[in-house]
């Protein structure tokens, strides 16, 4: 298989998991992590992230660019168990998928990696299906998600740190895979994804919470080969977000919400933190 090829491939799938990874997410916030269908949702969705990792670093070391931009995730949204079926049947896909294209490629490392997703891929569509055989009547025909109780301005403020997080979050995992050559300043980029994947969970939670579904888009992520360039642009985002925080954090109607205001004050001094640490590598390079 040429190059060019195996990276269009090897990005379908990435958009796939990434799909994936969303859906459920959604979900989990929806149901609320500290729920038994939550949790378990929250752990797919988990794996489903290795996934993604594993396609995007192989992408990123054979030199091709990993698209950020997730696939359509099919599903029926009638009811739990309509959706739980709808996460079968997808996982069920996958198995033959990732098979068959195990057979086209020769590279050890590419093969077997395809190989764990079919396995794993099958496992998920298992724990799916025993996840929706447990349901009572009432949780199969039922909904997750509460009415909101967000003014419409301050849920709008939580949206957008939403948004910018889960930019951000793409950014920094794009980043760590294309300049993986970097090394350990690579490596800092995929720790900090981990970071904003938590921040963005503190802020994703509060409004699914209230029935509103996250706004998870990813926006434009910068393409651009320029290490140096990758940071400045960074330490840039921070800062915008940063100032979206503290607005928030001063906001009157979020400061009714104690669980917003305790992860708004992590996320500031770790958004702070961050910035002094990329300000940092900038006066190195």
């Amino acid at each position: 298989m040429e190059k060019q090829e195996l990276i269009e491939m090897l990005n379908r799938d990435l958009a796939d998991e990434h799909a994936a990874i969303l859906r459920y997410l959604i979900h989990s916030y929806l149901e609320g992590e500290d729920t038994p269908i939550g949790a378990k949702l929250l752990s797919r969705a988990r794996e489903e992230m290795w996934h993604m990792h594993w396609l995007g670093m192989i992408i990123g070391a054979i030199g091709g660019e990993p698209d950020m931009e997730p696939a359509q995730y099919p599903y029926d949204p009638t009811n739990r168990a309509t959706i739980l079926k709808s996460y079968v049947d997808y996982e069920k896909n996958l198995v033959p998928h990732y098979e068959q294209e195990a057979e086209r490629v020769n590279e050890p490392h590419i093969k077997r990696v395809l190989l764990r997703e079919a396995w794993e891929s099958e496992m998920h569509a298992e724990k799916f299906q025993k996840m929706r055989d447990k349901l009572t009547e009432e949780e199969a025909a039922g909904m997750p998600g509460e009415e909101n109780q967000l003014p419409e301005a301050l849920a709008e403020m939580i949206q957008q740190s939403v948004a910018a997080k889960y930019r951000q979050m793409l950014q920094t995992l794009r980043d760590a895979w294309v300049f993986q050559d970097q090394g350990v300043e690579a490596w800092q980029r995929m720790d900090f994804s981990m970071t904003k994947m938590k921040q963005l969970a503190h802020s994703a939670e509060e409004i699914a919470e209230n029935g509103l579904e996250p706004d998870l888009t990813p926006g434009v992520i910068d393409r651009g080969r320029s290490f140096d360039a990758a940071i400045d642009k960074a330490v840039n985002e921070l800062k915008e977000s940063l100032d979206l925080h503290l607005k928030l954090q001063s906001d009157p109607e979020a400061k009714k919400h104690g669980g917003l205001m305790s992860n708004l004050d992590l996320t500031i001094r770790q958004e702070k933190y961050e910035t002094e640490e990329l300000q940092e590598l900038q006066k190195k390079r």
